[in-house]
């Protein structure tokens, strides 16, 4: 079965925020790296992109036959997601397993497993 993992960032120090990112140790980053090399040669995963920040979003809407955008995202949400990989896996729990290793999980965001829907 076929899994999107939707890797909500959170609080989670990126290289995007030096701030943050410098709030972690050398080897912490090298340890953020590895795990998302790792992931990315793992031949189950098909890999995904990072998703800019959620102020950058644009939400379309369409009401009475008008098209109406909104600047932001939909809703206010402090963890939006942030990016995305897909996966495939025998079962959940094998999907759940490589959702742990994601750093983000462990440093206070999420990943939010979901299965795809194949027709």
């Amino acid at each position: 079965m076929k899994y999107m993992m939707l890797i909500h960032q959170a609080d989670a120090p990126t290289p995007r925020d030096p701030e943050a990112w410098s709030t972690l140790s050398e080897d912490e980053q090298k340890a953020v790296y590895a795990d998302y090399q790792a992931m990315n040669q793992n031949p189950a995963v098909t890999s995904g992109m990072e998703l800019a920040p959620p102020e950058t979003a644009t939400t379309v809407r369409v009401r009475d036959g008008n098209t109406l955008t909104t600047d932001g995202p939909f809703v206010e949400l402090k963890e939006a997601v942030g990016g995305y990989f897909m996966f495939e896996a025998d079962d959940l729990d094998a999907a759940i397993d490589v959702a742990s290793r994601v750093p983000a999980a462990r440093m206070g965001g999420a990943v939010e497993v979901r299965p795809i829907v194949e027709r």
